[in-house]
């Protein structure tokens, strides 16, 4: 049979294909991989925090792709950058062999956006390396850690480990899903990597007994996203710092879902004002529009492990990413997106506790700024999700047993008024 499409032509008014929801659903069907349980809902249009489906059907988006729709979707102001890139011929990609303005000024900018991390190694101002999935930027900090044992601390080169949490989620690449602890990411796709050691996610003890003459690094979600909506003991983040200095280890944090305001404040780090040494970026960076990723780390580090050959990327850091970052970063700022995901997510929460307290089926919420977790007794949150569709939600679950409430650092007093209103619908 022959693959050749038959499809309506794009209408270039609109660049949507005139397709119906069944034609969508079946070429992805028989044309993708079937790697993601998906909601009945095809998208026609998304903008702030509603989708819209081909019947004019509008959805509040508590989900936001994971944190990365944190400035709404299609935020005017980022459109309008990404827009006049492209109509300036200034957003192609461009071989990495020269310099281009906009990969200066994004580095400039994201750099100073973060306080300086690994104060221990000098105020010597952070550097930005980009890449695109935030897989790849945890790929690149484990790099970091690992030249760090070989080449500071003097640790035989394969013999390094870097201590992991257990329920943790940085990706789905070789390396990441080989200190997964969920069976369904690395089964199959053996042989796997070696030089992690995990422990329980929040504690320290175990922590400081899985350090050995080996150890390079701990890496770390400050706040564990796909793993259940996890928020560690008060001071787990600072003990880690401890540790890590203690023991000459890097500290990397992994904020691509919980960082750039997610959880009210610019970085998860500060609920506990630490400094890691290392900081991974993604997702809301780019606005939503664009892949875009970074590892950031002191100016220092960067230049230990880090020179002409060890690393590359031939779209990472590319001169439209770099545009929808600035932007997207420029927005967080003006719009004060940070300080509102705190105010909105405080409301959101007090309000979800007090339909907990009054429901049969919430064994706990948990969470900070507009990162909300609704635990379900019975692990089938799934279901409370499915039903939160229909009612013109979309959310989805985490790890099985909780539901995840992540909108866009948008979300007004009336969509918030919507989304409570379904949630006692459901709940109670």
């Amino acid at each position: 049979m022959s693959n050749v499409s038959t499809r309506p032509p794009v209408d270039a008014a609109n660049c949507l294909p005139h397709v119906s929801d069944s034609a969508v659903i079946e070429m992805e069907e028989r044309f993708g991989a079937h790697h993601y349980e998906r909601l009945p809902v095809v998208v026609r249009e998304a903008r702030g925090a509603w989708i819209t489906d081909a019947a004019g059907k509008r959805y509040l988006d508590c989900l936001a792709a994971y944190s990365a729709a944190n400035t709404g979707h299609h935020h005017p102001k980022i459109v309008n950058a990404l827009v006049q890139s492209l109509m300036g011929n200034c957003g192609s990609v461009i071989s990495n062999v020269v310099y281009t303005d906009v990969l200066g000024l994004f580095l400039e900018k994201t750099a100073n956006f973060a306080p300086q991390l690994g104060p221990r190694f000098g105020e010597n101002g952070n550097k930005v390396l980009p890449k695109n999935g935030g897989v790849e930027s945890v790929e690149t900090a484990i790099k970091m850690a690992r030249y760090y044992g070989w080449k500071k601390k003097g640790i035989e080169d394969g013999k390094q480990e870097i201590i992991v949490f257990n329920n943790n989620f940085h990706g789905r690449m070789i390396t990441v899903v080989s200190f997964s602890s969920t069976p369904k990411y690395r089964s199959g796709f053996g042989p796997l990597t070696p030089g992690f050691v995990s422990v329980d996610f929040g504690d320290l003890e175990q922590v400081k007994k899985a350090v050995n003459a080996n150890t390079c690094g701990i890496l770390v979600e400050p706040m564990q996203g796909e793993g259940g909506m996890n928020i560690p003991p008060e001071g787990f983040l600072r003990g880690l710092r401890q540790i890590a200095d203690d023991n000459d280890l890097l500290l990397l944090f992994d904020e691509i879902q919980v960082g750039l305001g997610r959880t009210g404040r610019r970085f998860c780090f500060e609920h506990e004002n630490v400094r890691p040494d290392g900081l991974i970026l993604g997702k809301a960076l780019s606005g939503g529009l664009v892949p875009l990723s970074v590892f950031m780390t002191n100016a220092r580090l960067m230049d230990l492990a880090f020179n002409v050959g060890s690393d590359g990327s031939t779209f990472g850091g590319y001169p439209l990413a770099c545009v929808a970052g600035i932007a997207a970063l420029t927005v967080i700022e003006e719009e004060g997106l940070v300080e509102r995901s705190a105010r909105q997510g405080a409301k959101l929460k007090a309000a979800i506790e007090e339909i907990a307290r009054k429901s049969p089926h919430v064994k706990q919420v948990r969470g900070k700024g507009l990162f909300i977790g609704i635990e379900i007794n019975g692990g089938r949150a799934m279901d409370f999700c499915r039903r939160l569709l229909e009612l013109g939600v979309i959310v989805n679950d985490s790890h099985g047993h909780t539901i995840r409430i992540s909108p866009p650092l948008t979300i007004s007093d009336e969509e918030i008024d919507y989304l409570l209103e379904r949630l006692e619908r459901v709940l109670l």
